[in-house]
């Protein structure tokens, strides 16, 4: 894995992360569907970076399942990553 310190401009990177958020009852961030909320909750996800703030220890990235972008301090980001995308045929 990478340090968050490491990653070079330019490159793309992944990483676990977790954030605490509104969830529904299977711990899933609440989509359009009709699932009752569970209330708050710690939700784990992988995430593309997209910004990393080295001054405020922060990174700004996007989750891979729920598409929402999170704004994550690195004590909650972990085996960062080189990414790579692959359309979908």
């Amino acid at each position: 894995m990478i340090d968050i310190m490491d990653i070079e401009v330019g490159k793309t990177y992944a990483c676990k992360f977790k954030v605490e958020h509104i969830l529904d009852e299977f711990g899933r961030i609440p989509g359009l569907s009709d699932v009752p909320l569970k209330g708050l909750g710690w939700y784990e996800g992988v995430g593309i970076l997209q910004v990393r703030d080295s001054a405020s220890k922060r990174v700004q990235l996007k989750d891979e399942k729920s598409g929402k972008e999170f704004i994550v301090p690195f004590s909650q980001i972990w085996d960062v990553d080189e990414a790579e995308y692959k359309e979908e045929a």
